[in-house]
């Protein structure tokens, strides 16, 4: 055996700790270290003669007269105690990690319900009294949870970075992504530009997160915007030539032709890939709120907002106005405001006004208020075209909202509603109210109908007016969502091969019609169908609106009001990506990543 050889020998020997120490010198094995059961001293090497040097010059003199059997018991007895006190503090520490944990889980929820981070304190008295009363043992358990509102503050960072951890972990997977942008101002006016990503894997898995939330504090430029796109895909580690696509709300920032961000993020693509092309899409729910204005009914809406309003606008009007509903048995109970901004609202309220309409002539008669317009049957007739449109709009609007909808099928629901449009107003030049219920009830002359047929024309015109940026890529959405049914010729020449073979196989052609759309291009095999995999990504991934932008704005204006307007941009942030994150924090992560800043302090 070589020197070198024996030096390995004798090395792992000394990494092992004979269990006959123990009774021969009182020690054991703690952490890779050998511990004196007597003195605690603790020694790094396994060698008999370091350990029988300590035991002879520390403890010979005391043990010299013991039987072997007599330092047997010792050892037991020592090792034990031993034993005992480690696990008195293993159960303490096991505690302290279970307060910890229980800390994290509760600051999740209140950030993840847009709750003050002052609710921790209240959330621990309910927890100390309930405790209290059910269990009163465990009351103290309960008492060392740390919920106060600084905790609080500090355990929602630490998920907030442990969320954004786990997403770059998912984005270093993605083949493609897109991005959903939109820029709105908090309560303080600083201008919070949200960036939504949505990514998929080669297993067809999509992630769809909060990127980032930057806070803008100067201009909003398509400059400043584009530095902070570039600033976010820089933190998270995307790749611009994995960009698919960017979808906006429509603003001249945005979409500026010569300086606007989207045309800086191409030049910025071009740069990387001169043949790589993004797909720029228009929010398409925001285009589909767009297009009302083309029906012309500021005569009504305006009418029935002043009705509202005087019914509304008086506290006494509107106590008796609801005293009245209750005595009359209707089945509404009150009358709402109209809201511009909210997409739904002004086809409530005029459903809801409609409804109401014998009650509103009553209240409007019996305070002296003439409205003549209830009796104006031309106005009437306006009226419940108008109830009518509106409402097929807001049926439009709830299929188009969501998370997670694929842009080819919102592109279905708009050309289904534009053929609709086609189809009633056909209707209505043959005098047919089959599908117009509320217009059914005023029975029009056939020159309102005519006219209604007009204006369900030009509403169809304005839909296709407004979505030609979706026209430029229909044939690629059709080949990705009906690939068996589609045409050859009409599809890109990189994938028309791929296409044939992918129509000719009897056993796909049924896999993809028992299972989802991302399970089918999964399965495809990527030596085979390699083109046609990377085309289908790039459609999948798509947002097809920022309605997700929309959304969180809604809860950012809820969690920073007038009431929480100092809540900082860095926790406003973190709230938000908590609030909206599908990814469930790691808290085993957190709670050692805690132990670890505990024991540094």
């Amino acid at each position: 055996m070589s020197a070198h050889a024996k030096k390995r020998k004798v090395d792992a020997e000394c990494r092992v700790f004979n269990k006959n120490w123990t009774a021969k010198y009182l020690f054991t094995e703690v952490r890779g270290k050998a511990v004196c059961l007597v003195c605690g001293e603790k020694i790094a090497v396994f060698k008999d003669y370091n350990l029988s040097r300590h035991y002879e010059m520390k403890h010979g003199e005391k043990y010299k007269n013991v039987t072997d059997a007599e330092r047997a018991r010792t050892s037991e007895a020592l090792l034990a105690k031993l034993q005992k006190q480690q696990g008195f503090f293993t159960k303490l520490h096991t505690s302290r990690d279970a307060a910890t944990k229980t800390s994290f889980v509760i600051a999740h929820k209140i950030a993840k319900t847009s709750k003050p981070f002052s609710e921790g304190e209240f959330i621990k008295e309910c927890l100390v009294d309930s405790a209290a009363l059910i269990c009163p043992e465990k009351k103290e358990e309960f008492e060392k949870v740390p919920l106060s509102r600084r905790t609080v503050t500090r355990r929602v960072e630490d998920i907030s970075c442990n969320l954004e951890l786990q997403l770059q972990r998912e984005v270093a997977n993605f083949d493609f992504f897109s991005l959903a942008l939109d820029e709105s101002c908090d309560v303080r006016d600083t201008a919070q530009l949200l960036v939504f990503v949505r990514g998929i894997t080669p297993d067809f898995k999509i992630t769809e997160e909060l990127a980032a939330m930057r806070s803008m504090k100067g201009t909003t430029t398509g400059s400043d915007l584009f530095m902070e796109v570039n600033a976010c895909m820089d933190t998270l580690g995307l790749k611009w030539d994995r960009l698919a696509g960017v979808t906006t709300d429509g603003c001249p920032n945005f979409t500026g032709k010569n300086v606007g961000l989207l045309k800086r993020m191409q030049d910025k693509v071009s740069e990387i890939d001169a043949d790589q092309e993004l797909i720029f899409l228009h929010c398409i729910i925001h285009q589909h709120v767009l297009c009302k204005s083309v029906l012309k009914m500021n005569h009504v809406i305006n009418v029935v907002s002043n009705i509202v309003n005087f019914i509304r606008a008086r506290a006494l009007n509107h106590r008796q106005f609801v005293a009245l509903l209750e005595d009359h048995g209707s089945e509404h109970s009150d009358i709402s405001y109209h809201t511009p901004v909210r997409w739904l609202s002004l086809g409530k309220v005029l459903k809801r006004v409609w409804d109401l309409k014998t009650e509103i002539r009553e209240f409007c008669e019996m305070k002296g208020k003439d409205i003549p317009e209830l009796s104006d049957e031309d106005w009437m007739a306006d009226f419940a075209f108008a109830v009518d449109v509106t409402a097929l709009m807001n049926d439009l609007n709830t299929k188009l909202q969501g998370r997670g909808l694929f842009v080819h099928e919102m592109h279905t629901l708009v050309k289904a509603f534009m053929k609709k449009m086609l189809f009633l107003s056909s209707q209505l030049e043959n005098n047919n109210l089959t599908h117009m219920q509320t217009l059914k009830e005023v029975t029009p002359s056939a020159d309102h109908l005519r006219r209604y047929s007009s204006m369900l024309g030009a509403l169809h015109c304005e839909f296709s007016r407004r979505f030609e940026d979706l026209r430029t890529i229909e044939d690629e959405m059709h080949m990705i969502s009906s690939p068996f049914t589609c045409s050859v010729d009409d599809a890109p020449s990189d994938v028309q091969l791929e296409l044939i073979d992918l129509q000719s196989d009897a056993v796909l052609a049924e896999l993809f019609k028992s299972g989802s759309l991302l399970d089918f291009y999964s399965s495809l095999k990527e030596e085979n169908f390699p083109n046609m995999k990377r085309h289908a990504q790039k459609m999948l991934v798509l947002f097809g609106s920022t309605y997700i932008c929309e959304q969180t704005f809604s809860m950012m204006k809820f969690m920073k009001s007038s009431y929480r307007s100092s809540l900082t941009d860095d926790h406003l942030s973190a709230v938000l990506r908590i609030s909206t994150s599908d990814i469930q924090p790691d808290f085993d992560a957190l709670v050692k990543a805690q132990q670890r800043l505990d024991f540094s302090h």
